[in-house]
């Protein structure tokens, strides 16, 4: 306790007090430095929490092709398969997490980072995601991250690699495709 009381910056005796019901009372700054040291919110240890809550995580799916020839790459049953711990600002409720595996989308992309991104419709381009980079499934059941383009009729879209060097898909049919909303390299990461 008394490390405790000195990581946050209180004295022993008040953290003692406070410990035992005694304290009288303890200023706001005080008791989010006693909640701090504890490893949880002001509301938190106010509610009797003395430890962080636990860290919500989101399941990597799979991979998801950036020129690399991938199947579908729900390769786990929903919530099964690996975790990683879910990004700062981003809720984990909807979200799907891949992998990236090849280099078409580089230097943006690159192998072994983690794609974020919501499914609008389970059979559907929406019109907003076209234009933008997306992980999207191609009729042959391919999974794939490239910037969606309309293409030269209506129901087909062009599949653009960012990298110079690797090449395009031309006027395919895509089951669904969905925006990415974060990207987060693999050095970042961190898997559970």
């Amino acid at each position: 306790m008394r490390q405790v009381a000195r990581d946050a910056g209180v004295s022993y005796e008040q953290l003692k007090n406070l410990a035992q019901g005694k304290a009288k009372s303890t200023n706001v700054d005080d008791a989010v430095r006693i909640a701090a040291s504890f490893g949880t919110t002001l509301e938190g240890f106010l509610q009797g929490q003395t430890e962080a809550p636990p860290v919500p995580t989101i399941a990597i799916a799979g991979k998801v092709g950036a020129g690399a020839q991938v199947p579908v790459f729900d390769a786990y049953e929903k919530g099964g398969g690996p975790q990683v711990k879910c990004p700062p600002g981003l809720s984990p409720h909807g979200i799907v997490a891949v992998e990236v595996e090849g280099d078409s989308m580089e230097p943006v992309y690159s192998a072994g980072d983690l794609l974020f991104y919501t499914r609008n419709g389970h059979d559907a381009v929406a019109f907003e995601d076209v234009g933008h980079r997306c992980v999207c499934e191609d009729e042959d059941g391919m999974g794939w991250v490239k910037q969606v383009k309309a293409g030269d009729e209506p129901g087909l879209f062009h599949l653009i690699s960012l990298n110079p060097g690797a090449n395009n898909i031309w006027n395919v049919r895509l089951k669904w495709a969905a925006r990415v909303r974060l990207h987060w390299p693999a050095d970042l990461a961190q898997k559970v």
